[in-house]
């Protein structure tokens, strides 16, 4: 699987691509939606900027967690932002930002992260495409025929059949996009729709964790990604009965 592209003397690598993709695919979704519901766009494009700067800095920081014992023996790793970023970090840390920012605009946060969500989710189906391409996130050796097969990446095993958790990940990412804008055409109570993608994203997550064979950290059993995805998962639900509780 080839990732990087050259261009006379400029190198373009597929994951970055595909990840500003996803971001740039987000927000118009986003703002598209955000003008038919006559939301307010200025607030969406505050938003937009604290996910990608919030989301930037969580997700280094839940990377630099997860391999603490790396970096100890080899501080370099602090300096490499070409690769190392964990989903889960960038989506708490654009969440909490987004949080700080809508209290300062006193705007409504819960309606504002129903919006974006399943844009997010559609966002994370581009990444994951990258991650494809990269050889990221790989799965553990298989012999279906339903499988992928690297011969120069820089992260997965080269040679060995793997499963393309990557390309599993990123179906169940879209559809959950369509899934959540479809439900929202609904108008269910406020929340739901976040709470919806809480929910689906950590059981997705928690399954796809299972065929992963890339380190990223470990609890027991549990993958930190698995140990997170309970918490989403509890969390989800929480706000799910809560949002109906508060339509009543």
């Amino acid at each position: 699987m080839i990732n990087d592209i050259q261009i006379g003397p400029i190198t373009l690598h597929l994951y970055g691509i595909l990840v500003a993709v996803g971001y740039l695919s987000a927000f118009l979704i986003s703002e598209r939606r955000a003008k038919k519901r006559g939301m307010d766009t200025d607030i969406l494009y505050g938003i937009f900027w604290c996910a990608v700067i919030g989301g930037a800095v969580g997700s280094k920081l839940l990377y630099f967690t997860v391999n603490i014992s790396d970096i100890l023996k080899n501080p370099s790793i602090l300096w490499n932002f070409q690769n190392g970023w964990v989903v889960y970090g960038g989506i708490i840390g654009g969440v909490l930002t987004s949080i700080l920012y809508c209290r300062y605009k006193h705007a409504d946060f819960v309606q504002y992260l129903d919006l974006v969500l399943p844009a997010v989710a559609f966002a994370q189906g581009c990444g994951r495409i990258g991650c494809f391409f990269a050889g990221c996130c790989y799965g553990r050796e298989t012999d279906s025929i339903l499988h992928i097969q690297y011969w120069q990446s820089e992260y997965a095993p080269n040679g060995v059949k793997l499963i393309p958790t990557q390309i599993y990940s990123s179906i169940g990412d879209f559809v959950m996009a369509f899934a959540l804008m479809a439900y929202a055409k609904r108008k269910p109570a406020k929340g739901k729709v976040a709470a919806s993608y809480c929910i689906l994203y950590s059981i997705g997550r928690f399954v796809i964790e299972i065929f992963r064979n890339d380190y990223r950290g470990e609890w027991g059993i549990l993958s930190t990604s698995q140990i997170i995805s309970i918490f989403i998962l509890i969390l989800g639900i929480g706000m799910f009965v809560l949002a109906g509780k508060r339509s009543e």
